[in-house]
């Protein structure tokens, strides 16, 4: 499970990020709303923990945002603001769970939990219909007039990636960081070879759309025309 951690308080993320990866999370983190919200919109997280009270931009504006684009992903408010107005005003603005300062790790973490568990309720039999196939995100498969194209893990990781930002350039960088994480080995010509193989299944099924290399850019997934 990937968790997007929007905290500006350095030592809180920094426990918070101890905490989350002792307990088998991935990790990422932001220290303002407008990177915090940049990073969301890749739409890759599973829960995104949000502190309310942000530099660059406001966490509640932030949510706004995010949920006037459609995206759904399970959002932990963190607080300093404990009056029933603020609960209200948060929960009333998209979030999904809220949880006031300074609270017990054990508490954290059974909230993530929580919303861990509605997060695969509603994941389970997610399907995207693009060109002339279903992408099923959960079991990473392609289905084209009924015959199931099996991919990899990375592959299906990839495609999912690129079809949420359908239309959008998505440089290596950004697929590196967001499948393998920031601490990797993983050299980006390696992409290239994910790419490739990708390509060569949705092209034989026919799936009905086209990954475009964008020079010194990165990839861009379209419907074909």
């Amino acid at each position: 499970m990937r968790i997007l951690l929007v905290e500006d308080e350095l030592r809180l993320s920094e426990a918070l990020v101890h905490t989350l990866k002792k307990n088998n999370y991935i990790v990422d983190t932001a220290f303002d709303g407008i990177s915090g919200q940049q990073m969301a919109e890749t739409r890759m997280y599973n829960i995104i923990i949000l502190d309310r009270m942000l530099p660059g931009k406001d966490g509640l504006d932030v949510l706004i945002d995010l949920r006037k684009q459609g995206i759904t992903t399970p959002v932990l408010i963190l607080t300093a603001k404990d009056s029933v107005k603020d609960r209200v005003e948060g929960l009333d603005s998209g979030a999904d769970d809220y949880l006031t300062k300074p609270f017990s790790k054990s508490e954290l973490l059974a909230r993530i939990r929580a919303l861990g568990r509605r997060q695969c309720e509603i994941l389970i039999n997610e399907e995207i219909n693009i060109g002339n196939m279903s992408f099923n995100c959960m079991k990473g498969e392609v289905k084209v007039n009924g015959q199931i194209i099996k991919l990899t893990s990375k592959e299906s990781q990839i495609l999912e990636i690129l079809i949420k930002n359908k239309n959008i350039v998505v440089s290596k960088e950004q697929l590196l960081e967001k499948i393998w994480g920031f601490q990797t080995d993983i050299e980006l010509n390696n992409i290239e070879v994910y790419l490739s193989y990708l390509r060569k299944k949705l092209a034989k099924a026919n799936c009905g759309i086209v990954i475009q290399t964008i020079r010194a850019r990165g990839y861009c997934l379209k419907e074909a025309l």
